[in-house]
């Protein structure tokens, strides 16, 4: 053989050996857990389409059984506020929950689940995918070892449910209503007594006049846990949650440990399950709004403008407050709201001019 071929070999040869580990790599199997703030059969949440469990199923459909995902809902295997620690922690490589509970952690968290007055739910996919807020989440989860990703959405959730009317501000005061995050502090500057309540705890509570008032999300889950047999005030659009974001959070060095391919199918399994979820409770909570009022004796309407106003003005001050406290807070409260002004100039065109005049032209 002369030298010249005995090269040609040797070198194809090396090659080989260097493209192998890269193969391998890509075809290695990875078993997982997801862990959730959520019990097992949440409709929406854990169940259903969009949900923690389907999104489990199509990584694990689109990756041909590469990326296997075990679900464990809330208390199978750690209790429901521990997931962030969890994933964080590496004992769990993911967690499925809203990042709105991890403002202990993080005020700046509050802005990716739902900022009272703030991006509907097109509003904030536009932030997240093409407005920085990808990417300032990610920044605002790196020191304690996440990444973090958009993988659903309510939509607009409702204000909620009350024995008695609202009518004026002062109604509010002295209240005691099942509100978690953000929102209840809000509340709480109004003479609210803002109380964090599990949901299967909502109903019982609200009944024995524990609380005289609760919000949870929507229509079809709220009637799920039977809210209007014992409250028939409904109040509609949610000044707080304008559109509600689940998350999930993949360990960081877990992440890494992707190949290429594995990470883009997780991305693109959160991104569907992002709008499939949504789309799944608009067609659910009409029906189900529909019901409740035609059927169920529920009175609905929105909040009296006065009490909305007095609402704007104490969640400004609150929002201030955090923004002055944390340069972080502030970075992200920029850009959310930079965004939001912009947006809300296109949505006056668009979105606004649809539901006043185009929809209801005859």
């Amino acid at each position: 053989m002369r030298r010249r071929d005995f090269s040609k070999l040797l070198l194809a040869g090396t090659a080989g050996t260097i493209a192998a580990p890269a193969v391998v790599r890509a075809q290695a199997a990875f078993n997982w857990k997801m862990t959730s703030f959520y019990g097992p059969n949440a409709a929406f949440y854990s169940t259903g389409p969009g949900s923690a469990k389907d999104l489990c199923k199509r990584i694990e459909e689109m990756s041909g059984g590469r990326l296997k995902i075990q679900f464990y809902g809330a208390g199978e295997l750690i209790p429901a506020a521990e997931g962030f620690d969890a994933v964080s922690s590496g004992t769990v490589e993911m967690n499925y929950a809203n990042s709105y509970f991890w403002t202990g952690k993080s005020f700046a968290a509050q802005y990716f689940t739902a900022v009272p007055f703030g991006l509907n739910f097109q509003g904030f996919n536009g932030w997240y995918y093409d407005g920085g807020g990808k990417e300032l989440w990610r920044e605002v989860y790196d020191k304690f070892n996440l990444v973090p990703f958009a993988c659903g959405n309510t939509g607009v959730q409702m204000t909620g449910w009350f024995r008695k009317p609202i009518e004026k501000v002062e109604d509010l005061k002295g209240i005691k209503m099942r509100i978690p995050g953000l929102a209840g502090r809000v509340y709480k500057e109004l003479g609210v007594d803002a109380r964090l309540i599990a949901p299967g705890e909502i109903f019982p509570n609200l009944e024995r006049g524990v609380i005289d008032a609760a919000e949870f999300v929507g229509p079809y889950l709220d009637r799920q846990l039977g809210l209007q047999k014992v409250a028939k005030y409904y109040y509609t659009t949610g000044w707080h949650e304008m559109a509600t974001t689940s998350e999930l959070t993949i360990n960081k060095a877990k992440w890494e440990s992707l190949p290429p391919d594995l990470k883009a199918i997780v991305e693109n399994a959160c991104a569907a399950c992002n709008v499939i979820s949504e789309a799944w409770c608009q067609k659910n909570n009409a029906e189900a709004y529909e019901d409740l009022v035609k059927n169920q004796g529920v009175i609905a309407g929105p909040l009296p403008d006065d009490v909305v106003k007095a609402l704007r003005v104490a969640t400004t001050k609150i929002l201030a407050e955090a923004v002055e406290k944390d340069p972080v807070t502030k970075k992200v409260h920029d850009s959310y709201f930079a965004y939001k002004a912009k947006y809300d100039e296109w949505a006056d065109k668009s979105e606004t001019v649809y539901h006043t005049k185009i929809r209801k032209a005859s």
